[in-house]
């Protein structure tokens, strides 16, 4: 119970943290947009804090992180969790996952949705550019005469057009 008034406190109006239900925490390291960003997920067993809480990465938020990466993270995050077995220690494996995100996320290729909507963007232009036509601002009989009356036989505004009359 402590425990969990102190994460509300010190998490209060943090974006990156979100409590799902009093015994299940979720906190995003690294920024929304940051392609190497991952979402942690602790749940509290009923023996917690003298049992591992448990650690989960399975959110759709970290679809684009490999596999592999994931279970380093999980791993490295267990062996803090052993260290600090039989204390209160979310917080602690937050703070822990954001000191080390870069160590983490050291294999993770930047680029994984990218070059997913590339592919797709080089299958879809099949077309050659030739059977491609611009397609021309097409004007009224009206603004093509306002047009013609402004400007003179090159297609040019005449000098002056848009002077201000400093003396009146």
């Amino acid at each position: 119970q402590m425990e969990l008034e102190a994460l509300r406190s010190i998490y209060e109006g943090d974006l990156c943290f979100r409590e799902l239900s009093p015994v299940s925490f979720q906190y995003r390291i690294g920024e929304s947009g940051d392609p190497k960003a991952f979402l942690i997920e602790v749940s509290w067993p009923e023996t917690y804090p003298q049992t591992a809480p448990v650690i989960s990465m399975d959110a759709f938020f970290n679809n684009t992180i490999s596999s592999a990466i994931k279970q380093g993270i999980l791993d490295k995050l267990m062996v803090e969790v052993e260290a600090n077995l039989g204390t209160a220690m979310t917080y602690t494996l937050f703070e822990y996952a954001k000191d080390n995100k870069e160590v983490f996320m050291e294999n993770q290729p930047v680029n994984t949705v990218t070059s997913v909507s590339n592919s797709i963007a080089i299958g879809t232009s099949d077309v050659p550019a030739s059977k491609k036509k611009d397609k021309k601002e097409q004007l009224s009989k009206t603004q093509k005469r306002k047009l013609a009356d402004k400007t003179d036989n090159k297609g040019e505004l005449p000098r002056g057009w848009n002077w201000v009359d400093v003396i009146k």
